[in-house]
């Protein structure tokens, strides 16, 4: 009777424990988040393991598709990055070298190697196709080099020589990695980058708007859904972040949650982002 009792005290404990933690990842949010639509979120059945391993097998080429409909006008170039990122931005005489890890078609790499003379940069994507439009754009650029990789799987210091990469830019690409692959991809960047080097990460966080939007049937797992064109999105915790990270060999600087509004004119709606900002530093 006692052990019984007992478990049933454990229970509630880890409840209490796992309500608290709930409290704590809201209370760090940077605004207000409708109730309802978390638990809607949170109760959902995550689509059956055969389904997940199949969407896990086509992701590459679901973004392959996504670069072919969308060519190179569905992002816009990235000009907050210096504003968020002030090591990216051109310091005179100092030279850097980047990795944009997943640079899609070109829309961060382009505008900081237009304003750095200084910066070289390596850029890879899982789209083959992402990859031509990168190396058409950097075709006179001899400071530029794309290569097609992917970063759970494939060696990075086949075309980055070791130790050499000042910056690692991660912008919404992790997020697009399955979480249990994540760590390995993390871990797969480690030889690249110089002692001190880092990862700067940007990606969707939790609760972000785009995540209650998604109809029935498009979650994979907690956090992680699968859009309407097939290509996955990741939806980051803070708390889950930081241990991705550290677990990984890194020392995480500077972790915020990052609130902007899109609107679309179109359909007047306003629309409250949360991304998820971090530095991540190579440890010694």
């Amino acid at each position: 009777h006692t052990h019984t009792h007992r478990h049933m005290d454990d229970d509630s404990s880890d409840a209490a424990a796992a309500t608290a933690e709930a409290e704590q990842r809201l209370s760090e949010l940077p605004h207000a988040i409708d109730a309802e639509a978390i638990a809607r979120a949170q109760s959902e059945e995550p689509l059956r393991p055969f389904l997940y391993e199949r969407y896990e097998k086509e992701a590459q080429r679901h973004w392959d598709v996504f670069y072919k409909r969308n060519t190179v006008n569905f992002f816009k170039d990235r000009h907050w990055i210096t504003r968020e990122f002030p090591q990216l931005a051109p310091q005179p005489g100092v030279k850097k070298v980047m990795l944009e890890a997943g640079c899609g078609v070109g829309n961060t790499i382009i505008p900081l190697l237009e304003e750095d003379r200084d910066l070289t940069v390596y850029a890879c994507d899982f789209s083959p196709r992402a990859v031509d439009f990168v190396k058409a754009k950097c075709a006179a650029q001899p400071r530029c080099t794309a290569f097609q990789c992917d970063l759970v799987k494939d060696d990075l210091t086949a075309n980055v020589p070791p130790a050499s990469v000042d910056y690692v830019t991660l912008f919404f690409v992790l997020s697009a990695i399955s979480p249990e692959n994540m760590g390995r991809a993390l871990q797969n960047i480690r030889p690249v980058l110089k002692p001190g080097g880092a990862i700067l990460f940007r990606d969707y966080g939790l609760y972000d708007h785009a995540m209650f939007r998604f109809k029935p049937g498009h979650k994979l797992k907690d956090n992680f859904y699968m859009r309407q064109d097939g290509t996955r999105a990741y939806y980051f915790a803070k708390d889950f972040a930081l241990k991705l990270f550290e677990e990984a060999g890194f020392e995480v600087q500077d972790a915020v949650y990052v609130a902007r509004e899109t609107v679309n004119k179109k359909e007047g709606l306003h629309c409250p982002r949360i991304f998820l900002q971090l530095r991540a530093v190579l440890r010694p």
